[in-house]
């Protein structure tokens, strides 16, 4: 489910917005880590951080540390990694970044990639708009910035007026800022500005019409729903994340922030994710707290505003996720309660209990993704073998036919308003660059708002979708992107990508580096793998927790699928991956170093026993589990990518990437990890770190940035598969 939540909320580690256990049952998996690293402690020759400065890649010294979890003696020889700001990590980290700018400065042909990837991302890009009081607000970004700016046209057809621009910010444009919230008049913006890519953010305000700044600055923090404003615009309600937990606040405008109201949220942990919204009418005001980032379940309740009543729980007992939106006296609920594929119920909020709540929507043989009510309607989001399909409804769940898109693909969004027949989505595939369309539900017409001009012939291209068999039978899909006349002669490079985990759908996205893959001759392919959200819930609780391991094979049996049928072989194949996707990659070297010629592993989760101690991870453990509970060490042990790290293993080629700005997966993984796998490395092929010391996980990073860090992984990964010309 995607929840809309703040771009600095508790995501999962992927990136949404956008932001994914199984116990092997062999013995031999679980006593390796104690063997391989007590090798290790006696094999490697420590070196101070002096010494390591001229070495490529820099030994890492060993201390190791040995703690006993539930009956398991559990090695960490690079805990001293962990600490980011000691001075032995940072001269370490100043070495590893040398290695590697060493080994990637001298690639040829970066300059022709570098040359391609400025063709793709440098065109005028404009996000999805909100409209308020008649003036619509985006984000722009001109094809010569390196940011996006906060634009707003009073009128659909108004003239466009820059509101905020951070390219002063900083001199190194790593200063972001983003739209936070909009008052209903559309007189009153809340910005956020991203220093790196932290999740973190603080919270400005701007009078659109005299574009002057209020002295109100909600000062840096992890925010997690959006600004609420009271028509008015004496206040709004806001939820962020503190010490205790979450909670949700309303802050008096010209009122020191300090002393803003806490108005619900007491009790609930950091584990929790709680959001706060306003309805339409500006009469209720709607709380769901989540249980993790991929919502094991939720809590829903409301307060009427109207005769100040008491927060008054819809439903805080079922097993189930539920999340909502208010039109008039009705509360629209999608749930996955009893429907693993999702459906939703309409409750009345003059009697919200179960019993008097109604379907409207039943489950169906796709997935719904999401939805928003618009133009007195409902506009529902479905995945279908995982692409994108739009329906509309009437408000009480009659279908009345749907949105048809351009062709496989994704939509990334829908914005409208239950007063308006005015509907915005995005919609992108693997050569269609992100293209946003209005639709008006009242006349059923649709056009291009904004398209951006990429140079790409999505003609050039095919786009195909396969069913493969996983290790246990499980039929997988995957769709393939290649220039048309592809020779499936064992011969040509192939990049593969997934992400697997927290109920996010892997579907057909543009990809600057999926293009420039292909047009050089290669393959792409996206495998759908169980612990993602394209065939509803049970498709997810099928590679979370103990059945983890899953997500691995599905995997797996996509590379031997792609090998078998001729697209590729072992070592042209390069894979790369995020965060949840990052933890995959991880388990991809460990489990299978035979079957990948190169692996890009970014900002990745693999130390899977200490995971949950660090930043916000404790968001994420109802979909991993955690090793302090005995019952589920046994499965995170089992596949812990840095626990099984073994000597004298031929490992591909790695690329890690992370930075010190992440501020949701801790950097700390990537460090370790690192430095075990250079340490046991059997073979010839390269480890290394790409380090940035200024941004991290989250979006707002400049143009210039992106350019640079995907000519290097590009670069790496070509280089290591031998792809033409480089």
């Amino acid at each position: 489910m995607k929840v809309e939540l703040a771009a600095s909320a508790g995501a999962a580690p992927g990136d949404f917005w956008s932001g994914a256990r199984g116990l092997r049952g062999n013995f031999l998996r679980l006593i390796l880590p104690v063997f391989f690293l007590s090798c290790l402690t006696a094999s490697v020759t420590t070196v101070n951080a002096q010494d390591a400065k001229a070495k490529c890649p820099p030994t890492a010294r060993i201390e190791d540390v040995a703690e006993t979890i539930h009956g398991t003696v559990v090695h960490d020889p690079y805990r001293w990694l962990e600490d980011q700001d000691s001075a032995e990590t940072r001269a370490w980290i100043d070495a590893e970044n040398a290695c590697t700018q060493a080994a990637l400065g001298k690639l040829p042909g970066q300059d022709a990639i570098a040359k391609r990837l400025g063709e793709l991302i440098k065109v005028d890009t404009i996000r999805l708009p909100i409209e308020r009081g008649g003036r619509y607000f985006y984000q722009k970004r001109a094809a010569n910035q390196d940011l996006f700016v906060l634009y707003m046209r009073r009128g659909a057809k108004g003239e466009e007026e820059v509101l905020v621009d951070p390219a002063t910010l900083s001199a190194d444009h790593t200063t972001s800022v983003n739209f936070e919230g909009v008052s209903d008049d559309g007189k009153l913006i809340v910005y956020g500005v991203r220093k790196g890519g932290e999740d973190e953010v603080s919270m400005h305000f701007l009078e659109t019409d005299t574009h002057k700044e209020r002295k109100d600055v909600l000062p840096r923090a992890r925010y997690i729903s959006s600004p609420a404003f009271r028509k008015d615009k004496s206040g709004f309600y806001y939820s962020k994340l503190v010490e205790e937990g979450p909670r949700a606040y309303f802050h008096a405008m010209g009122t020191d922030p300090a002393q803003d109201t806490k108005i619900f949220g007491d009790g609930y942990t950091p584990d929790k994710i709680l959001a706060v919204d306003l309805s339409e009418d500006q009469r209720y005001l709607l709380f769901t707290v989540f249980y993790g980032s991929a919502c094991d379940r939720s809590e829903v309740y409301f307060q009427d505003l109207k005769i100040a009543g008491p927060i008054v729980p819809v439903v805080n007992t079922l097993d189930g996720c539920f999340q909502g939106a208010i039109a008039g006296d009705t509360l629209y609920l999608q749930t996955n309660w009893k429907a693993p594929k999702w459906r939703m119920v309409a409750v009345p909020l003059g009697t919200p209990s179960p019993e008097h709540w109604k379907e409207i929507i039943p489950e169906g043989e796709s997935r719904m993704e999401d939805f928003r009510l618009a133009g007195g309607k409902i506009v529902a989001q479905y995945s279908h073998n995982a692409a994108s399909q739009l329906k509309i409804f009437q408000a009480d769940g009659k279908a009345v036919g749907g949105i048809e898109l351009p062709q496989l693909g994704t939509v990334a969004g829908v914005m409208g308003r239950w007063e308006s027949s005015e509907v915005f989505f995005s919609f992108q595939s693997f050569a269609i660059p992100a293209t946003v369309y209005r639709y008006d539900l009242a006349a059923q017409a649709l056009e291009v708002w904004a398209k951006p001009a990429v140079p790409v012939d999505a003609n050039a291209f095919e786009v195909k979708q396969v069913w493969y068999e996983s290790k246990d039978k499980t039929r997988v899909p995957m769709f393939l992107f290649y220039k048309k006349g592809l020779q499936r002669d064992s011969a040509n490079p192939a990049l593969m990508t997934a992400y697997g985990g927290f109920d996010v759908s892997e579907t057909p996205l543009f990809r600057d580096d999926a293009v420039l893959w292909v047009e050089r001759g290669g393959v792409f392919a996206l495998p759908s793998l169980r612990g993602g959200g394209e065939f509803g819930e049970d498709w997810h609780r099928a590679g979370m927790l103990e059945k983890k391991q899953n997500v691995f094979d599905d995997f797996f049996a996509a590379a031997e699928w792609l090998i078998a049928n001729r697209y590729t072989r072992a070592d042209q194949l390069a894979i790369t991956g995020r965060s949840n996707g990052g933890l995959l990659m991880g388990a991809a070297m460990t489990e299978r170093p035979e079957l990948f010629g190169a692996i890009m592993c970014g900002y990745p989760l693999l130390d899977m026993v200490r995971y949950q101690n660090f930043l916000v991870a404790k968001y994420w453990i109802p979909e991993y589990g955690s090793a302090e509970d005995a019952g589920q060490f046994p499965a995170l042990f089992a596949y812990s990518p840095y626990h099984h790290v073994v000597p004298g293993t031929k490992y591909p080629a790695v690329l890690f990437l992370t930075g010190d700005s992440d501020t949701r997966v801790a950097p700390l993984h990537a460090r370790k990890m690192t430095a075990a796998v250079q340490a046991a490395q059997g073979g010839d092929k390269p480890i290394l770190l790409l380090y940035d010391t200024k941004l991290g996980h989250s979006e707002g990073r400049p143009v210039s940035k992106i350019i640079e860090e995907d000519t290097q992984v590009l670069g790496f990964l070509m280089w290591q598969v031998g792809v033409k010309g480089f």
